[in-house]
């Protein structure tokens, strides 16, 4: 099949099987003029990147209930977009998206850049989103390649080429099929074909608008494309969290520095620990003394390492001061700027309190 042909019966599938997003502009919607709106294909692509779309689409829709265009994101207070960011990870992103906010309104008068390359200029915004961006809100033919549409490409052609030398194939191949008109509509038919048919495993070859023309439809190893390199061992770091308690339930936070992992949010006192150190161990790191109570320990996983936190608690009667520290009501902490490794370093403290003391359900965490 020609890649013309192919381009045709893909969007023939995606107009009848698209998946309905709520920053997505349907084909009947956009046959009819509707143009989807910038700001909205901006703030899902940086939302969705290394996040599923089920945990995306509520922080979407509060986002731009909170902030519905791009001077009211510019015009926020960076801590509260910490916060409404607080459990989609990769906090960066938040930092980054304040930051292109900004940059639009200064720079481009509250008009994002309908190119690929003044795209690519603004903070956060790299080959995919800015392909992304560009095809999708301005109708501009630009190659995008997410991970769906990379597994795609690599089947459809049976690229054999491990990752990540098997980028510039697949992006070329992609360039090739993008057409000149519908190109926002072919990236996104490609994406919902990675979800919903060419999935990871067991790709529903059979149900697949392009099998006929796929060069590893209903092989036996249809789902070694793409083809990975071999995974590299996660290492393990280690470190200790503290949960310091109020007699009225409050809990000690501070601000982490603005810059590195995690930089900017909210977290317990813990020791120093990195992506490429372990922190200090056993009660001896707390950050004052207190009759501090082993409450279990913690994993999560970040991209590059594993972390294990020993996480420790004590209860106060009065208060102890911490530099650059606050006291949280259980009534407050939920609306904090905790990620998740903290949000479960506080759970498990949680589990050894008093349920006079501290409460699972009062935390709402």
């Amino acid at each position: 099949m020609a890649n013309s042909n192919i381009t045709v019966a893909l969007l023939q599938w995606y107009d009848a099987n698209h998946r309905i997003f709520p920053w997505r502009v349907s084909p009947a919607d956009r046959a009819r003029g509707v143009a989807p709106l910038p700001y909205h294909v901006w703030l899902s692509e940086i939302m969705l990147q290394q996040t599923t779309v089920q945990a995306v689409r509520p922080y979407f829709l509060a986002f731009v209930e909170r902030w519905p265009d791009v001077h009211a994101l510019a015009a926020a207070d960076n801590e509260d977009v910490m916060k409404a960011w607080a459990g989609l990870g990769y906090y960066s992103r938040a930092r980054n998206l304040k930051k292109c906010a900004e940059q639009i309104v200064s720079d481009h008068n509250g008009y994002f850049p309908d190119n690929v390359a003044d795209l690519k200029a603004l903070p956060g915004i790299g080959d995919y989103t800015a392909a992304a961006i560009a095809a999708i809100a301005f109708n501009r033919p630009a190659a995008v390649v997410d991970g769906n549409i990379e597994r795609v490409v690599a089947r459809l052609f049976a690229i054999s080429t491990p990752l990540p030398a098997a980028k510039a194939p697949i992006r070329e191949q992609m360039s090739r099929l993008t057409p000149q008109d519908r190109p926002g509509d072919f990236a996104q038919a490609m994406m919902d074909l990675g979800a919903i048919i060419c999935t990871p495993k067991r790709p529903a070859c059979g149900l697949c608008p392009l099998n006929a023309d796929c060069a590893v439809a209903g092989r036996d190893d249809a789902e070694a494309f793409p083809v990975k390199p071999a995974k590299a061992k996660r290492p393990v770091r280690r470190g200790t969290a503290f949960v310091a308690v109020a007699s009225d339930g409050s809990i000690l936070l501070r601000k982490r520095a603005e810059s590195g992992l995690l930089g900017g949010m909210t977290e317990v006192p813990g020791s120093a620990w990195t992506a490429r150190k372990d922190g200090e161990l056993g009660a001896q790191a707390a950050p004052f003394d207190g009759d501090w109570k082993e409450a279990g320990t913690i994993r999560h996983i970040f991209t590059h390492f594993e972390l294990r936190l020993d996480v420790y608690r004590a209860d106060f009667t009065d208060r102890p001061p911490l530099e650059g520290g606050w006291w949280s009501a259980q009534a407050t902490l939920s609306g904090e700027a905790l990620p998740t490794v903290m949000k479960k370093a506080i759970a498990a403290a949680i589990e050894t309190a008093p349920e006079t003391n501290l409460s699972r359900k009062g935390l709402l965490l």
